[in-house]
């Protein structure tokens, strides 16, 4: 059986609920990556879903391709919501599983704006008893991480980390330099506008892109990490 819903029809789905009640929504964002993908967010989360859910037949949603961006507002392609709207937007999604049997949720994170999902989901979770939703980000899941650092500390938002096969642009030339990490800190503090000036391009920090061996090794343990969260944890 196909895992992607857009590959299933509902009497599909209605067999599945008869024997697992899973079901991972991946969740991404439409912003700014520099020479890379304005999609980068939800491409990432989007596969990543589909290679650890289809060993498992446990179905997986179609992207959620917007989220919260507001400092990337000033970048030409950025498209992000507004918080109230966001976590609406996932209380329906949570209340349609649950209302045809889905239990246990994973949300397939892609994109560090989007931590209200979470915060909205514990809340919804008490609301909801017999509900459990996890919130996997796989570029800060612990081993996922620390492969990263082992690859290259120096690396950030658009920066080479975030450069696989898929995510990259044909014919896009990239520049071989390792950029300096910038302030973070200031995209709190900037107004949009202010904020593009500052950046630049949009990298963060670090080279722009790496060996696909080393970048295809940091996939191989975010796969295995994210395996681990659709498979355990669940009470």
């Amino acid at each position: 059986m196909p895992v992607r819903i857009a590959d299933m029809n509902w009497m599909q789905v209605e067999e599945y609920l008869k024997k697992d009640d899973r079901a991972v929504v991946p969740l991404g964002s439409t912003e700014q990556h520099a020479y890379l993908s304005l999609a980068v967010d939800a491409l990432i989360p989007e596969r990543l879903a589909r290679e650890v859910a289809e060993p498992l037949g446990v179905p997986v949603f179609p992207v959620l391709p917007y989220g919260l961006s507001p400092y990337f507002s000033a970048f030409p392609g950025t498209v992000t919501l507004r918080v109230e709207t966001y976590v609406r937007l996932m209380e329906d999604i949570l209340d349609s599983l649950s209302r045809h049997g889905f239990r246990r949720i994973l949300l397939m994170n892609g994109h560090g704006g989007n931590a209200p999902a979470g915060a909205r989901a514990l809340e919804w979770m008490a609301e909801n008893p017999g509900h459990q939703v996890k919130v996997h980000n796989w570029w800060i899941a612990p081993e996922t991480l620390a492969k990263i650092r082992e690859v290259d500390p120096v690396g950030s938002h658009a920066s080479w980390m975030e450069n696989f096969p898929w995510t990259r642009l044909a014919g896009v030339a990239l520049p071989e330099e390792q950029k300096p990490l910038i302030d973070t800190a200031l995209k709190s503090v900037l107004d949009p506008r202010a904020f593009k000036e500052y950046v630049g391009d949009g990298n963060y920090g670090g080279y722009y892109q790496r060996p696909d061996e080393e970048m295809m090794a940091i996939w191989d343990v975010a796969k295995a990490e994210a395996s681990r969260a659709l498979e355990e944890g669940w009470a």
